[in-house]
């Protein structure tokens, strides 16, 4: 085992061309703790936040972004009984994912699923728990329910219209381009809306009002997702990319009998997050195990090019996920 490692560091926050190049220590794993070598390592926007200074990480967690990745199980931590070295593995990760070696709770790694590459198994963790978690988990989504989810051609999206279509929802979905609306379609969506040129709201007015949303744009779309909604809908927030602060009408909440919530991962409890684990490998394992279900892939960057990586990701025009090779 080396002492030293490759890895990419915040130096500052800022731009992307704060990520540079460094040298590390390699980790060692505590109880209950695998060590992994990375062979890849996704990248999601909250490494974006962490590096502009938005999204600090846990006091007991790596100040070197990433989330999720898959490799080889290089070592276990005083404890561990279902991994052994030598297996591979993908696993979300509480931080410390752009670098060659990473520790994470043994609990919150799942296997590779059947004929899938590391390389497409690294963008699972983050986004499949995150999915799962927020629009199974905590929405509630039942087959035959309207399901809307904004930016359906994010590494979020299209995993969330593939799920929630497997499973019986009826999904629609906004994107900001007529190549993205048919991503979305051929992936699973019912109705994909440019929202460039169409109304989200008026289009699920016309089909009765969405059941759930999942959303992660926040702004001026949480009053219009409100009305979007149908009597007892449900909303759940993930993220804020336009702001998380605005005027809504609670009458509306009230008086419709809606839901309103969310949530965030990276601050839930380890034991948390081994219970969403654990639902991943019964009921989404076997999809993904049987193609039914796949990640979708946009580019692939070498480590030492994380900032290249992040300005593509910030662009917005990627579809689906971005991974580092380590």
């Amino acid at each position: 085992m080396p002492k030293t490692m490759r890895a990419v560091e915040i130096t500052k926050a800022g731009a992307p061309e704060v990520l540079q190049p460094t040298m590390r220590p390699v980790p060692a794993p505590g109880h209950g703790e695998i060590l992994i070598k990375l062979a890849y390592a996704g990248v999601n926007r909250p490494d974006a936040l962490q590096r502009a200074g938005m999204y600090a990480p846990p006091p007991t967690a790596s100040d070197l972004p990433g989330l999720e990745g898959s490799g080889t199980v290089a070592a276990i931590g005083p404890g561990v009984t279902d991994w052994a070295v030598g297996d591979e593995v993908c696993a979300l990760l509480p931080g410390g994912g752009y670098a060659e070696y990473v520790t994470t709770p043994a609990a919150h790694a799942l296997p590779i699923p059947k004929g899938m590459a590391l390389k497409e198994a690294a963008c699972l963790p983050e986004t499949y728990y995150t999915v799962w978690s927020n629009v199974f988990m905590r929405g509630g989504l039942k087959a035959g329910e309207r399901f809307l989810v904004h930016g359906g051609s994010s590494g979020i999206g299209t995993t969330a219209i593939q799920l929630a279509s497997t499973l019986g929802a009826r999904v629609f979905t906004t994107a900001g381009s007529d190549d993205k609306c048919k991503v979305c379609t051929d992936l699973g969506a019912e109705v994909a809306i440019n929202y460039k040129d169409a109304d989200f709201v008026e289009v699920m007015a016309e089909a009765g009002g969405a059941n759930l949303i999942l959303d992660m744009v926040g702004g001026s779309y949480i009053a219009r997702n409100i009305k979007a909604l149908a009597d007892e809908g449900r909303m759940v927030h993930i993220a804020f990319l336009t702001g998380p602060k605005a005027e809504i009408n609670f009458a509306q909440i009230m008086a419709r009998r809606l839901t309103i919530t969310g949530s965030t991962l990276r601050p839930q409890s380890d034991a948390a997050k081994a219970a969403i684990a654990a639902e991943l490998r019964e009921h989404v394992w076997p999809l993904l195990d049987a193609g039914r279900v796949k990640p979708i892939m946009d580019s692939t960057y070498p480590l030492d090019e994380a900032a290249k990586a992040h300005a593509h990701m910030e662009s917005s025009t990627h579809i689906g996920k971005i991974v580092l090779e380590v």
